[in-house]
């Protein structure tokens, strides 16, 4: 199957995996702009899934909407729906980059009100509490200083969250957003009241208990602001993780040439930006550049560095008639290429495709805590209006009424709730760092508990990625040192990874190299030169043959054998005599077996996936103790693998380090990268494992769990403390002070339990 049908079965199967089952007209992406938490991505999704034959999936980290619909569905008519929802949106642009700097501006904007949030509410709460439980220190004019350090945090640094409930609210829907907001207005509104109408009530005669048991006389400017600076940390933690799931895609588009030189009819190059490339142009790549498009060489010879694309450690060898693929870099030699596909029909662009289909299923499942929020803030809301009608029928008074409801919607206000996701996850990062993990989002965290298959590249991840000297065989009477110092010096020009490898082998050994002259690369068979007055040739077996060098049986022996086990060989000859073999592989990391030990004790299941040939990936998987092997895969491949996998039933974890790994990584239920691979790979995995130690790999998973159970306990903490406090302030109980203290302890408790994560060993079981 060429690579084009792979790209329609894999893109019929991704379709399938996200509900896709009838025909449709046409594919249309738009960039939706306004969303802030899973619950915008979910009502964007419904309102255009409303619309006749149209299936919509929304992208929350990409801030894209695949949709699905009939040819007479304009695209205009999909803005609009989306702009009915609420939110604003415009159509993709393939080629456009992803807007980074908007990302930028959002988070340093988060970051500005975050500051001045800090810097107003610390000492307001000291002030607030203090006036309000002892009125004979209120000096005058105390009113309005505490207005003056309020009206900021209340406003401008909570107006993120203000707008996002007025929108809410125009379009009669409700999220965390929205209870926020009313928390925060409702109690300065009220503490204004206090301050001017009624700052002496209860206080000048029942003293504090009368404060804390009416509901009618105290200020709690302190509860707006906490509860402001509180969710603005954790709305700034979520932009900056969004930014950074942007940044796979930008990474990934950023790996293309930028412009590529056009060869004209009469043999002249005129550089043009590759988007203006055409099917069946030719045009140039010399060494060092990046090969603007998937095309077939028409002429001339070089080695390619495909490892971006295919895992493949060593540089191919192309020459006329070879197919090359876009992105991958000629390393030497000149290349005529003629262009087979360009644009969106590229391998490239097909990655970028997959990497975003993959983060989009990911997207759709809503956070634990959006998903909660769904009810309890309608319950909320309907338990403050029936708080303030029974207190006005049942006392008459809109004092106690007005302020037993409103202590429903304070101490109901999800200070600790902001606070469960974010500090777990920043002191799990930090403890993850300093053991070589580090976390990016949530998601992998939901995903980590019931991981039971791992899935890891073999290039790179569980090998060196890149080629060592790991076997010599001279020809009798001929000592190692004189073979390494012919190679060393031979290899030396060459920028093959086998002649590096061979080169830095006879360094090490030997110290300094003698000099070489009258090099020449002989493209695809090897090199030749003369060293210490000698005509030196290294290459394949098939270059000695057609110099008529006769191969001794030992060393033919011994290049069979080393080739059965999937290692490279090359022989080198001097003045027409065979004097040695050599074999190289990318050899396996020390830490791998152990690492895949103890996956294996944990009860997961291990399986090599590689882009490599079958016999080196089944001689890799049988050191590190491997059973399961599937080789020879493309990128495309490689997600429609974890996909099946997926389809079987399991939970999967992959681990890679490249770009041809990187929509395997977002496909999969967990990805970890080596934070050695690319940046495509590190933006399309959910943990990065910073040291280049396989050990990490159980340890990270582990560690996942962990912070999730610490996650899962803060929010059973959070939401158990508003249905425990709920009713005690719908009946009078709670003055909306005494609530915002709950909610202090309440998130006093949370810090505290995650905090508890500083203790994680990496090599202990959990």
């Amino acid at each position: 199957m060429d690579f084009s049908a792979r790209i329609g079965v894999l893109d019929m199967s991704v379709a399938s995996s996200v509900g896709q089952t009838r025909p449709v007209s046409r594919s249309v992406e738009l960039v939706v702009g306004g969303m802030t938490c899973a619950a915008c991505a979910a009502r964007v999704e419904r309102k255009l899934n409303k619309l006749d034959g149209v299936h919509a999936v929304v992208n929350l980290a990409t801030e894209k909407a695949t949709v699905d619909c009939p040819a007479a569905i304009g695209v205009q008519t999909l803005i609009a729906e989306v702009e009915r929802a609420g939110y604003q949106a415009r159509e993709h642009e393939p080629e456009a980059p992803t807007d980074a700097r908007a990302e930028a501006a959002t988070v340093r904007s988060l970051w500005h009100r975050l500051i001045v949030a800090l810097l107003l509410s610390a000492p307001l709460g000291d002030l607030s509490i203090t006036l309000a439980l002892v009125p004979s220190l209120r000096f005058p004019g105390w009113q309005w200083v505490l207005l003056a350090m309020t009206i900021p945090v209340a406003t401008w640094c909570a107006w993120p969250f203000h707008r996002i409930a007025l929108r809410n609210a125009r379009h009669l829907s409700t999220s965390m957003d929205t209870l926020v907001s009313c928390g925060i207005t409702a109690s300065v509104c009220w503490s204004i009241y206090t301050i001017f109408f009624n700052s002496g009530a209860g206080a000048a005669t029942d003293g504090v208990w009368g404060l804390i048991f009416r509901p009618g006389g105290s200020i709690y400017l302190d509860v707006a602001a906490g509860v402001t600076t509180f969710l603005l940390a954790g709305r700034l933690f979520e932009a900056k993780a969004r930014s950074r799931a942007g940044g796979a895609l930008r990474a990934l588009a950023a790996l293309g040439a930028k412009d590529v030189a056009v060869l004209e009819a009469d043999g002249t190059e005129r550089r043009v930006a590759v988007g203006r490339l055409r099917v069946g142009q030719e045009f140039v790549v010399r060494p060092g550049e990046t090969i603007a498009t998937d095309g077939v060489v028409a002429s001339g010879n070089c080695a390619v560095d495909t490892s971006t694309m295919t895992g493949e450690s060593v540089p191919v060898e192309v020459t006329e008639g070879d197919a090359v693929t876009g992105g991958t870099i000629a390393l030497h030699g000149r290349l005529v290429v003629t262009a087979t596909r360009v644009g969106a029909d590229t391998q490239l662009a097909h990655l970028v495709r997959l990497v975003e289909q993959a983060q989009t299923d990911k997207a759709g499942i809503q956070r634990l805590a959006d998903r909660i929020c769904g009810v309890f803030v309608p319950i909320v809301f309907g338990l403050a209006a029936l708080t303030l009608i029974g207190w006005l029928l049942g006392t008459g008074s809109p004092q106690h009424a007005v302020g037993a409801a409103l202590a429903v919607l304070i101490i109901a206000c999800p200070c600790a709730l902001g606070l469960a996701t974010p500090t777990a996850l920043l002191v799990a990062s930090g403890r993850g760092a300093q053991l070589g993990i580090f976390i990016k989002g949530h998601q992998a965290l939901e995903s980590a508990r019931a991981i039971d298959t791992v899935v890891l590249d073999k290039t790179g991840t569980i090998t060196h990625g890149r080629m060592a000297l790991v076997g010599l065989l001279t020809a009798p009477e001929v000592e190692r040192a004189d073979l390494l110092r012919l190679a060393g010096a031979i290899e030396e020009p060459s920028e093959h990874a086998t002649a590096a490898a061979i080169t830095a082998t006879a360094r090490q050994e030997l110290g300094t190299l003698p000099a070489v002259t009258d090099f020449t690369s002989l493209a695809g068979r090897g090199v030749r030169g003369m060293v210490e007055q000698r005509e030196v040739l290294v290459g394949s077996a098939r270059l000695l043959v057609e110099h008529d060098i006769e191969i001794p049986a030992p060393l033919a022996q011994a290049g069979a054998d080393w080739e059965k086990v999937g290692h490279t060989t090359v022989l080198l000859a001097a003045d027409g005599v065979a004097l040695g073999v050599f074999a190289l592989a990318d050899t396996v990391k020390p830490s791998a077996a152990g690492a895949i030990s103890e996956l294996h004790r944990l009860g997961l299941r291990t399986v090599l996936l590689t882009g490599d040939n079958a016999t080196t990936a089944r001689t890799v998987a049988a050191e590190v103790g491997i059973e399961e092997v599937i080789a020879e895969v493309l990128p495309d491949d490689k997600a429609a693998v974890i996909q099946r996998l997926q389809g079987e039933g399991h939970s999967v974890a992959m681990v890679g380090d490249g770009v041809n790994d990187a929509p395997a990584l977002a496909r999969a239920d967990l990805g970890l990268a080596v934070v050695s691979g690319t940046d495509v790979a590190l933006g399309a995995a959910d943990l990065i494992l910073v040291r280049d130690d396989l050990d990490v790999v159980p340890g990270a998973l582990r560690l996942a769990r962990s912070t999730l159970r610490t996650i899962h306990g803060n929010l059973a903490w959070a939401f158990g403390y508003n249905v425990a406090a709920l009713p005690l302030a719908a009946f009078g109980l709670l003055n909306p002070l005494i609530a915002g203290g709950a909610m202090a302890l309440s998130s006093l408790f949370v810090v505290t339990n995650s905090l508890r994560l500083r203790r994680f060993d990496l090599l202990a079981p959990r």
